[in-house]
């Protein structure tokens, strides 16, 4: 079993849902995090929350590569090396193809897709000085259709097939690639609240705790693609 302890850790999208929950349980194993957001209140916020000096509040866009370069080096001014990243960030509009506007539709593959291109690019260098580990979350959306989800499902099932060619480009380097694919997840995405309703869904720190097991993990093996979902229906 690896020793996480002391390993630094980016996750973007970490304010709240399943980025939240994985910095959550990140921390609780030693792990030093630092979380990103487009909102620096809500950023500042969450680690307030997490209460813990081991966390940094970065304001970042995935959208924009210089966003991710500069949260690069924020990590390492504070860290000075980085481990460990966790392309969270993303977003969802739904909508019948025909009715799908070209904003959402460039929102949903710049920020789900392209962002995390953008982030595992402005990171890789420090995981091939430190044998890293990156994780894409990605969805069910990335392997079943479904109608009105044509730009989500778009974004999604591009996701799962990038990650999946990065772990072949990277594993020369010791660096593990996995995507996580989620189903149901008691969250904020798409404007949800979550509520008392939400007992059945997975909990963001269910995904969490799978991430700090993926790490834990012997270094010969790579679960490279996971699909989760809810024991039950609801």
């Amino acid at each position: 079993m690896q020793n996480i302890q002391d390993k630094v850790a980016y996750i973007t999208g970490g304010t709240k849902g399943i980025g939240f929950g994985i910095a959550k349980a990140l921390i609780e194993a030693g792990v030093k995090v630092a979380i990103s957001g487009r909102n620096i209140q809500d950023v500042e916020k969450a680690t307030q929350e997490l209460g813990n000096q081991n966390v940094l509040a970065i304001q970042a866009d995935v959208k924009n590569f210089e966003n991710e370069v500069q949260a690069v080096d924020q990590i390492l001014q504070k860290f000075g090396k980085l481990d460990i990243v966790v392309a969270n960030a993303g977003l969802g509009k739904f909508a019948p193809v025909d009715e799908l506007t070209l904003e959402d539709w460039n929102a949903m593959i710049d920020t789900n897709l392209t962002g995390a291109f953008h982030t595992l690019k402005a990171t890789v260098e420090q995981l091939k000085q430190n044998k890293g580990y990156y994780i894409s979350i990605a969805s069910l959306a990335g392997t079943n259709f479904f109608a009105n989800g044509a730009g989500y499902n778009a974004s999604k099932f591009g996701l799962v097939g990038f990650t999946q060619a990065a772990m072949l480009d990277l594993r020369n380097y010791d660096i593990k690639c996995t995507t996580i694919m989620p189903g149901s997840v008691t969250s904020h995405f798409n404007d949800h609240v979550p509520n008392e309703e939400d007992g059945w869904k997975i909990q963001p720190a269910d995904i969490g705790q799978l991430i700090v097991d993926l790490l834990k993990m012997n270094p010969n093996v790579l679960p490279s693609k996971i699909e989760v979902r809810p024991t039950k229906t609801k």
